[in-house]
């Protein structure tokens, strides 16, 4: 999957009016899908990393959903858990200091300006409409970044 065609996934998937999937969640599923991972359309696995983990405000989904996508293809890839450990941690690494420098943070709170750990915040932040700019920004940052991975020499392919 290009970047272009992640980016357009991510999209239909983040920007349903239902809003059934958080940053996280979007993320992993797009990366899953890109990686041609298993289980391309389980978001569980990143269902409380949304509002930087369970609306705290901490590490921005984006980058948690990116973790748990890494992690997964770098474990099917290299079958040396330390150095698949290694190389996934490297990736995501790269991607934290690259989204802060674009974004200007990696932490939710930061970039979003607001605190959703309540219901009423939560709510008031999806009737804002600020995901759909400032979010949906981030998760296209990542995916089209990230989308190629699996082309990456890194494996040693």
């Amino acid at each position: 999957m290009t970047g272009p065609e992640a980016v357009a996934l991510a999209r239909s998937l983040y920007l349903d009016d239902r809003h059934p999937y958080g940053c996280a969640e979007t993320t992993l599923l797009v990366l899953k899908s890109a990686f041609g991972l298993p289980d391309p359309t389980d978001a569980g696995p990143a269902m409380a990393f949304n509002g930087g983990v369970a609306y705290s405000g901490g590490v921005c989904g984006v980058i948690s959903g990116a973790a748990i996508a890494v992690g997964l293809l770098a474990e099917l890839r290299i079958a040396d858990h330390s150095t698949a450990k290694r190389i996934a941690r490297e990736i995501i690494a790269g991607l934290m200091d690259d989204f802060r420098h674009k974004h200007g943070a990696v932490e939710c709170r930061t970039l979003i300006g607001q605190d959703i750990r309540t219901a009423e915040e939560h709510h008031a932040f999806l009737e804002s409409g600020l995901w759909r700019q400032t979010c949906m920004g981030q998760i296209t940052f990542a995916v089209d970044r990230l989308a190629a991975l699996p082309d990456d020499p890194v494996w040693g392919g």
